[in-house]
């Protein structure tokens, strides 16, 4: 895999963020002066305030099953540290949940997604790959998964979740679930349920409030785990990893993610918001691909739409794009906004997919954002057609283009 600098394969450059809500503003505010330090793993109000939050999910229990830390990459460090082994991803799947692994020395093995959805692995060849670690003398002890995906943007349909859920558990694994992005829906039928429900005893749930609930920059996520012997040991050791790696939620991060998590009016309601309006840009954004002749699946939840433009690879060919590492670069500079490469998702270089940001559509300026925002129509703001207007004709260029190669290369009519 060629090199392109330090951060070429990292994590992709967060989005355009909506303004800060004066409310959360306020609260982080207060805390500032406050001088004693949150305790690894989060304060009681940080805690209760997650058991709130989960128990109106369906998933009830006690501040012991609770773990807060400064991000979610960092939490889901110190939860696969506290596992060990090795560990099972889909393919493709978030670009912060491999490196960690990694950089523990954990084997990390992509496994398929079914074709009704990311965010899960095929269950068959979750089995398979669990056979052929094991043969080879690895150790797989952990499953990530996510019912509201990025980055497919997709929500596994129950009986395809239970499938995956069974099978792992069938195997003796562990489960950790994302489900930062659960309140996220769009329109539509999709019916989303934790695998903490089908297998409680073998999961642990993950929330990134850093995304629907906070800004991007203020990092703090939270878990929980089950309420057996194995999730506090579980959680034993996870906090042991965070006090060695001195991390701490900082205190007015702490005090503006309890008050997110009570989901007060303002809070569930711009989470609504931007719910409908990345719904809305989304659908369009997946016409257009469609159109032009690429591959997706319809988004269904968060702020992501994946692309397979395999169907223009001789047009992009044409280009001088081959790989996904160079279609990010051509989408990028053509877009005028950053579009992340599948290679940052696990998905093989070779594969001309990218992952598109919805929120890039939606507007460039904080007062643009809040207007598509508020808009219920958001799609016939000026600045969401323009934007919309130049990912379909830059792909309609890549179709045209593509069908006037076949033409050429179809062998012409004999006498």
């Amino acid at each position: 895999m060629p090199a392109s600098g330090p951060l070429r394969y990292g994590s992709p450059a967060a989005g355009p963020e909506l303004p800060v809500l004066p409310e959360l503003a306020a609260v982080a505010a207060a805390a500032a002066g406050r001088t004693h330090a949150e305790p690894p793993g989060g304060g009681p109000a940080l805690l209760d305030a997650a058991r709130g939050y989960f128990d109106r999910r369906g998933l009830p229990g006690g501040r012991e099953q609770l773990i807060a830390a400064p991000g979610a990459a960092l939490l889901l460090l110190a939860l696969s540290a506290a596992v060990g082994g090795d560990v099972l991803l889909p393919r493709p799947c978030a670009a912060w949940w491999a490196p960690g692994a990694r950089l523990l020395g954990h084997g990390t093995f992509h496994v398929p997604t079914p074709a009704e959805c990311g965010g899960v692995p095929d269950p068959y060849a979750l089995l398979e790959t669990v056979r052929r670690v094991r043969a080879e003398g690895g150790d797989p002890r952990l499953v990530l998964l996510s019912v509201a995906d990025d980055p497919t943007g997709t929500v596994p349909p129950p009986e395809v979740l239970h499938e995956a859920v069974e099978a792992a558990v069938g195997e003796g694994l562990h489960l950790l679930t994302d489900e930062t992005w659960r309140d996220t829906l769009h329109d539509g039928p999709a019916l989303l349920i934790s695998p903490a429900e089908m297998a409680p005893g073998h999961v642990t749930s993950l929330v990134d409030l850093s995304g629907a609930y906070l800004p991007a920059d203020w990092p703090v996520a939270v878990a929980r785990v089950p309420d057996t012997a194995s999730g506090a040991a579980l959680r034993a050791r996870t906090l042991d990893v965070l006090t060695a790696l001195g991390a701490v939620v900082t205190a007015p991060v702490a005090a503006a993610a309890a008050y997110a998590l009570g989901e007060p009016e303002e809070v569930t309601a711009r989470v609504a918001a931007a719910a409908r309006s990345h719904a809305r840009v989304g659908a369009a954004a997946y016409r257009a691909v469609r159109a032009a002749g690429g591959v997706a699946r319809p988004p269904q939840a968060g702020r992501h739409l994946y692309v397979d433009l395999e169907p223009l690879r001789s047009a992009l060919a044409a280009r001088g794009v081959a790989d996904a590492v160079e279609l990010e670069d051509y989408l990028t500079e053509r877009l005028g906004t950053p579009v992340a490469g599948g290679h940052r998702f696990g998905d093989e270089l070779g594969a001309l997919r990218v992952r598109l940001a919805t929120g890039a559509l939606a507007g460039a300026t904080d007062s643009e954002r809040l207007e598509s925002l508020a808009s219920p129509a958001p799609l016939e703001l000026p600045y969401v057609r323009r934007a919309l207007s130049t990912l379909g004709s830059t792909l309609d260029a890549l179709r045209a283009e593509e069908h006037a190669d076949r033409a050429d290369d179809a062998p012409g009519d004999r006498a």
